[in-house]
């Protein structure tokens, strides 16, 4: 297995993919990126002995078959997945949506920005959860 755990992503949105992806990439984040469409295959992942456990879990609130708050409720009461640090990466700005985020323990909630530079101002808070390429 590799010593660098992967960041774990639930994302249904082809657009918003690749904008985290090309994020990540312009960071030099040297994590391998796990890809899922919704909180059911963030199950599917975790749950498979195959599979190594994420530094980091990025959820979008609004997805289908179990949406991000649904999958947090359930990240958060299972032990073998609480420790991790969850963030939400949401379009959403609800306070409802931001303060049932806050009570469920996330690490923190970022709004999904228009603009590319904002975005990646954005994501640059959350460096200190994975690995950057040193030059």
């Amino acid at each position: 297995m590799n010593a660098i755990q992967p960041i774990l992503i639930a994302e249904d949105d082809d657009v918003d993919i690749m904008s985290i992806k090309r994020a990540f990439q312009q960071l030099g984040v040297l994590n391998e990126l796990i890809i899922t469409g919704n909180g059911e295959e963030i199950f599917n992942y975790l749950d498979n002995p195959n599979s190594q456990l994420p530094c980091t879990i990025i959820l979008d609130i609004n997805m289908p078959k179990m949406n991000g708050h649904e999958c947090l409720k359930k990240l958060t009461q299972n032990f073998k997945y609480k420790h991790i640090p969850v963030f939400i990466l949401s379009s959403s700005s609800e306070k409802n949506d931001v303060d049932r985020s806050f009570q469920r323990g996330i690490a923190g909630y970022i709004l999904k920005e228009v603009e590319f530079d904002q975005f990646m101002n954005s994501i640059k808070i959350l460096t200190p959860y994975w690995v950057l390429q040193t030059l």
